[in-house]
């Protein structure tokens, strides 16, 4: 099948058409940063050790029990709209595997792919109320996007971590914390590569951003602007005094996913490089084409680290320098 522009069967808006992107390989949409700090973390000397006892403890039945009791999985006659918009994503990435999808009653509004050998979505019923259809089509991919990336082991893993380290249940030792801290280092980093995968099933970067801040804001469409979301996530990453800088990191460290604004900035980018015009006329990695040697995959992580970090001292200096004026603008005063 050649890629394509298409409305299926699955789309219930009449939509614009979409290009199928046939046999694209994930390593088309994933984020170097991703790349390695998954690398990284497979460095850990207890990783592996944490990770098969873990798994090991629970298996595969008890975890998509627990995720799946409170959750009604998703058909042509259960939430058939979201369904044909789950058929529509899946012929988008050419996805070969339908893979089961949830929607459990809760209003906060998130989604998550998880499981470990049969691989879920879960789509919680606060994000089916906020968000559109179209809006609802990007998260459907990213979510996607996590599963085609093999990222869902460690994405589980790390809910588990979680829990488990909330209930002070005794795995959870000064090894499996350093592993956990690891993995949401990783999993944020991940978010940034599914982003991608997300805009690849929609296809329309006003959208996708228009998506992130109803998450941000958790408001609709007419009470807010993407014009001054926009802004605001410009101010964030540039402004601020050498103290602002390091509370951004600090902020980050325990949390899942990155913040919005960081979001919508880096998706900004990766569509401003050309990269996501040029995948949309094909030019993408075929899942057949042969892996690119582990050397490069590591240079142009250790590049997109280094340019983050050059990226991260540059607003440190300007917040320094502005700090500075502002200092001795006084005396002068």
């Amino acid at each position: 099948m050649d890629d394509q522009d298409r409305t299926g069967p699955g789309d219930t808006q009449g939509a614009r058409a979409r290009r199928v992107l046939t046999d694209i390989a994930p390593r088309a949409w994933e984020h170097p940063a991703d790349k390695a700090a998954l690398a990284a973390l497979r460095k850990l000397p207890v990783f592996d050790d944490v990770l098969r006892k873990l798994f090991g403890f629970f298996g595969e039945k008890p975890i998509r029990l627990a995720f799946q009791a409170n959750a009604v999985k998703v058909s042509e006659n259960q939430f058939p709209r979201i369904y044909g918009l789950y058929k529509d994503a899946l012929r988008t990435l050419d996805c070969e595997i339908e893979y089961d999808l949830f929607v459990s009653q809760t209003p906060i509004v998130n989604a998550g792919a998880y499981g470990m050998e049969k691989p879920f979505i879960i789509l919680n019923s606060g994000t089916v109320t906020l968000l559109d259809d179209d809006e609802l089509s990007y998260i459907l991919g990213h979510e996607l996007g996590h599963i085609l990336s093999d990222h869902v082991l460690y994405r589980t893993m790390t809910v588990l971590l979680i829990q488990l380290a909330g209930m002070g249940f005794p795995i959870v030792g000064i090894a499996a914390r350093a592993v956990l801290v690891a993995l949401l280092e990783w999993g944020r980093k991940a978010e940034l590569s599914c982003d991608r995968a997300g805009l690849l099933t929609v296809q329309d970067p006003q959208v996708v951003m228009g998506t992130m801040l109803k998450m941000a804001g958790g408001g609709h469409t007419d009470e807010m602007n993407l014009d001054e979301f926009i802004r605001q996530a410009e101010e964030y990453r540039d402004s601020g005094d050498v103290a602002d800088q390091v509370f951004k990191i600090l902020n980050l460290m325990g949390t899942t996913h990155p913040f919005w604004v960081l979001r919508l900035s880096e998706l900004r980018a990766w569509i401003e490089t050309g990269a996501y015009d040029r995948t949309l006329r094909g030019e993408y990695a075929r899942r057949a084409d042969p892996d690119p040697a582990y050397q490069d995959d590591l240079k142009e992580a250790a590049q997109a680290y280094a340019e983050g970090a050059r990226d991260l001292l540059d607003q440190m200096a300007g917040a320094a320098k502005r700090m500075g004026e502002s200092f001795f603008g006084g005396f002068r005063k």
